[in-house]
């Protein structure tokens, strides 16, 4: 090849390496090589270890409106097992919804007050780790 060719502009040529490989799985994920370098001294290892997920993970405070819509989905689900025949002969339909409806009016409290419960447990806890 003559050295003073040279490519047609059409066609685009890099010297330039990767600089990391990526590769997906069966499930679609992409999956990272992770670290290629210098292995990572013990404080680092340490860190790693104590920033796990669980510990940077909240608990939302709880809210009148997700312990209606927990309830609504449980009241929707007591429906559906009345429609279906679950507890016994065919329930009429307008006894469906009146049950629905008392199960809404009854799930809803019970929700707030389980979620507050697990709110206030969960605040106690982290109280006590960063105290002691």
């Amino acid at each position: 090849m003559d050295p003073g060719y040279r490519y047609p502009p059409s066609v685009a040529q890099t010297k330039r390496k990767r600089r990391s490989k990526h590769r997906g799985n069966a499930a679609g994920q992409i999956e990272t090589r992770g670290r290629t370098g210098r292995r990572p001294t013990d404080e680092e290892l340490r860190g790693r270890a104590s920033g796990s997920s669980r510990g940077r993970r909240r608990i939302k405070p709880p809210s009148w409106n997700s312990a209606f819509l927990k309830s609504a989905l449980m009241a929707a689900l007591l429906f559906v097992f009345t429609r279906i025949g679950l507890f016994g002969d065919q329930v009429p339909l307008e006894q469906s919804f009146v049950l629905c409806a008392f199960a809404i009016l009854l799930y809803t409290p019970l929700a707030y007050v389980t979620d507050r419960w697990v709110y206030n447990r969960d605040q106690r806890r982290r109280q006590q780790q960063q105290s002691g």
